[in-house]
This record gives C-alpha cells, structure tokens and sequence, in this order.
C-alpha cells in the first residue's frame, strides 16, 4: 500500500474518531458513557455553564415560568421541585417572579453545579433547599409536590422512564408536571431513546400522568405539561 494510501486511510480515521467522540461528549454529553461521565461532565463545566448558556431572563419568565404558574393557580403556595437543576437556572427564575409565593427544592447529582445554584439562590433563604441525589431515586415521599420540573435533563439520564415514574410519584393529585422533550436531529441522534411527539405523550400516559400538552419552546426542545389524576 503506497504512502498516500495510508495517509488518506489515517486522515479518514481520524475524522471518524473526531465525530464519535463530538457525538459522545458534547451531542449526546455521555449518556452512552454512564451517569459518572454525565456528572462529571457537567461538573468540569460548571463555573462556565451560565456563561455557556446564556439564559435570557425576559425568555425565561415568558416561556417557562409563568406557563407553569398559570398551571398552578389554585395552589396560592405552591412547593415545586426541579429535578436536574444544576446552577439553579429554574429555582433563580421562579423565585424571582412576584406572583410566586411557594417554595423550592432543586436536585442535581452534580456537586459542583450545586455548589454554583448555592451561591447563586442564597439570597432567597428558606424558600429555596438543595438536594445532591439522583432523578432515579427522589428521597420524598408519595404525592410531595404542587409541580415537579426538569428541563433539559430526561436525555441524559441513565432511564428516563425511571426518572419519570418517580417525579410523578412525588407528584401531589392535581399536580403538574412540567419536562422537556429533545426533537429534531440532535434528539433522534439518541439512539435507542429517541421519542417522536405522540410516543412521548403515550408514555406519560402509561406512567399514570394525563391531559398531556407538547408546546414549541427551543429549536432542540418541545416544553411538555402533564397532570396527575385527582384521588
């Protein structure tokens, strides 16, 4: 084999390699790898996460804050929980809206992105706790929480479907749900995990949850609102 052979050969393979570990790590963040690699991704990343980001407060209020109050306006002092919480992005921007009057638990498996929200959520006080555990096992009891939120976080757990069983345990009757939905290519590149729109809303259906709406938010994700059935 002549040597522009070999070059071509090696240039290919280093292409390949390139594209595995880009789907691996940055599309995909290591699910495929193992919750380890999940946390320890987002951990080495955590002093740049908001910064990465971007979020826009004015965005945030509008497309997601303010449709799940809307949800709750029979619950005057709602106590919410947001699994995969990471920096507190969600906590932040609940606590921050003056028609909110509850209280926040925010999860993550990630110490360092908690150490972040920390600092961050500090001056809400009381109304706002953080807990280091993972979304396959809350340490709540039963029908806990007005709402449960977790926003860009299903993907990347080790079974989402586990993750989900519980956020709606947790779930008080009445309560909503409030998730998001990976579309477009970067979501059917989860290969194995991928859910088109009504696959979704049948499996939040199968998990007990109902009155399941799919709503437009990002270019990568849909913001997904379910209930859990009255007693």
């Amino acid at each position: 084999m002549n040597a522009p052979l070999w070059f071509l050969l090696g240039v290919l393979l280093l292409v390949g390699v390139s594209l595995l570990l880009y789907w691996l790590l940055v599309v995909t963040e290591g699910v495929f790898l193992g919750r380890r690699v999940v946390v320890w991704l987002y951990d080495i990343t955590a002093d740049r996460y908001d910064g990465i980001k971007q979020f826009d407060p004015q965005a945030e209020q509008f497309f997601v804050v303010r449709p799940l109050l809307a949800r709750l306006q029979r619950r005057p002092a709602p106590l919410v929980l947001d699994v995969a919480t990471g920096t507190g992005r969600f906590p932040h921007f609940l606590l921050e809206e003056a028609t909110f009057n509850g209280r926040v638990i925010g999860l993550d498996a990630a110490a360092r992105m908690l150490r972040i929200a920390r600092d961050k959520l500090r001056p809400y006080g009381c109304r706002v706790s953080l807990v280091q555990q993972t979304a396959a096992d809350l340490p709540f009891p039963d029908a806990s929480f007005d709402a449960v939120s977790c926003l860009e976080a299903l993907e990347f757990f080790p079974n989402d479907t586990d993750a989900l069983r519980e956020m709606s345990r947790v779930l008080r009757p009445g309560g909503v749900l409030m998730v998001t939905r990976r579309r477009g290519w970067e979501g059917k590149s989860f290969l194995g995990r991928y859910r088109t729109p009504p696959q979704f809303q049948e499996h939040l259906k199968d998990l007990g949850l109902q009155s399941v709406e799919l709503l437009p938010w990002q270019v990568e994700y849909d913001l997904v609102f379910a209930y859990k059935p009255l007693d």
